[in-house]
């Protein structure tokens, strides 16, 4: 999967390239550059049971505040802390800007 999932970057990446330099050209629009712009957005990293800690810590936040503030259950941060399940989808992404931006992007 992680083979797949970085070709797939590489095609969008090489997409990119070849649409500034259309675009450099006049050959495209603004408008489409701003669409292939926003195919390079960041994918959202994964978090392991130890980063998950780590964040945690590092803001001085309890699981139960955590789950508040990612509108998840308390069992699901345990679970997630001891490996049992993986965050994924909407709570992936709030502990990416968790990470990134800090507590206060998110309350």
């Amino acid at each position: 999967m992680a083979k797949k999932r970085s070709a797939n970057r590489r095609i969008i990446e090489a997409m990119h390239e070849t649409a500034r330099d259309l675009h450099k050209g006049g050959f495209i629009s603004k408008r489409t550059m701003q669409e292939y712009d926003a195919l390079q957005i960041a994918p959202v990293p994964t978090y392991s049971r130890a980063k998950i800690r780590a964040l945690r810590d590092r803001h001085r936040i309890s699981q139960a505040v955590l789950a508040s503030v990612l509108n998840t259950s308390l069992s699901t941060v345990r679970q997630w802390e001891i490996g049992a399940k993986h965050p994924s989808g909407p709570s992936l992404k709030l502990l990416s800007i968790l990470d990134r931006k800090g507590l206060e992007a998110l309350i």
